[in-house]
């Protein structure tokens, strides 16, 4: 009676396994436990980290280094991270929203190697009407080398980026910025849009005129 129960749960993990990623659910379901429970809360503005290490798993063909496309899924767990300790998806849900990945670029500078520790660092660098943008660093830890960077576009639905952004930054979790007279001092505009983002916007808006068959038309603020 025992070995049939053993065997009927061992069948129905692996069928599981064959049905859906289990371990990306399971490490999300870490990822989101330890940054609201056990991580300290983080100003919006701040820099978070998270570490991971290229298994066996994450390998490309060649067995050599880290899949492409496996930097890209890192990223999921490096921004619920950010989003959970700095509160920014409880504020988006609490305005009636909701957010999405609009559109990513990443740069592969060095490989990951198996069984290499690295972090990734986030941060918001800039914010316009409707989306805000994320930049990613993938770092080894023996060296601090940043062996890939990405900067990712995350499009509000139902409400504007500065509303969002101004809700967190008058929470105050940690402010950043300077303390005069015991009064915190906090910025009130959005950032200059760093030139590497401009330019990839105006890709963005170029690819979408043509697959949308209109005049190209580019109208990217500084």
């Amino acid at each position: 009676m025992i070995c049939w129960v053993l065997v009927g749960a061992f069948a129905a993990i692996v069928s599981l396994y064959c049905l859906i990623e289990l371990h990306y659910f399971m490490r999300m379901f870490l990822t989101v436990f330890l940054a609201r429970f056990c991580k300290k809360r983080v100003h919006i503005l701040d820099e978070t980290a998270v570490y991971g290490i290229c298994t066996t798993t994450d390998v490309d063909a060649l067995l050599y280094h880290m899949n492409n496309a496996r930097y890209l899924r890192e990223l999921d767990f490096a921004r619920v991270d950010f989003y959970e300790r700095t509160n920014l998806y409880r504020e988006v849900c609490a305005q009636g929203s909701g957010v999405v990945q609009g559109a990513a670029t990443i740069r592969y500078r060095r490989f990951i190697k198996p069984l290499t520790i690295f972090k990734i660092t986030s941060k918001i660098i800039y914010w316009d009407e409707k989306s805000f943008f994320m930049e990613h660093r993938f770092i080894s830890i023996n060296d601090g080398f940043i062996r890939a960077i990405a900067i990712c576009r995350q499009r509000l639905l139902n409400c504007t980026a500065d509303s969002v952004i101004t809700a967190l930054l008058n929470r105050g979790v940690k402010q950043s910025g300077s303390i005069e007279a015991g009064v915190i001092q906090v910025p009130t505009v959005r950032p200059q849009m760093p030139p590497e983002v401009r330019r990839w916007v105006e890709s963005n808006e170029i690819s979408s005129a043509i697959l949308r068959q209109e005049p190209i038309t580019v109208t990217t603020q500084c």
